[in-house]
């Protein structure tokens, strides 16, 4: 089988099901933007070696590829798709204050940067949060469930406290952000 199909070639792609929509439709623009999120979270996963956050961000990478299917996947059939639905929010959640608790609170900005893997899960959460409004401006056409919202809004804060955590694990300092 070939990967080309040439059927994209005057600027449409399809939906599950066979639906043809413009490449730049908002739909497709919420489920590509997770497609990158995807890619980028691939490379933290490969910059990090501690296995168990490793196998924590496999878990999201197919959490990714299941809301990305549910954005591919026109309403009528959504039946077809995997919603991880509140349990992966509540694993988000329960992650999040776990790290917190270990880390020292934050009293200033913080730049993403000082340490590789901190950087790229930077990275992550700003491509997060914008996979985030993509998915905010489909709602203002279409209807979408509101826990897909959920869990990208809690996924970027999951980012921004791993950044965090990452740095100090290595025995590292956030770098503080010095307003002039």
């Amino acid at each position: 089988m070939r990967i080309y199909t040439k059927k994209g070639d005057k600027g449409t792609t399809s939906l599950f099901g066979g639906q043809r929509l413009p490449k730049d439709a908002l739909r497709i623009e919420a489920y590509g933007t997770i497609d990158e999120l995807n890619s980028v979270t691939g490379v933290l996963i490969d910059s990090l070696d501690d296995q168990s956050v490793k196998k924590e961000l496999l878990r999201v990478q197919h959490w990714l590829f299941d809301y990305g299917s549910i954005l591919a996947t026109p309403p009528g059939a959504k039946q077809y798709v995997k919603n991880p639905g509140q349990e992966a929010i509540e694993f988000l959640e329960k992650r999040i204050d776990e790290m917190e608790e270990e880390l020292p609170p934050l009293r200033h900005f913080i730049l993403p940067s000082g340490y590789m893997p901190t950087s790229q899960a930077h990275v992550s959460r700003c491509v997060c949060r914008r996979a985030e409004r993509r998915i905010v401006s489909l709602m203002h056409e279409e209807e979408v469930e509101e826990e897909v919202v959920a869990f990208f809004n809690r996924l970027s804060d999951y980012f921004f406290v791993l950044s965090r955590f990452l740095t100090f694990k290595a025995g590292k300092q956030d770098v503080e952000w010095n307003p002039r």
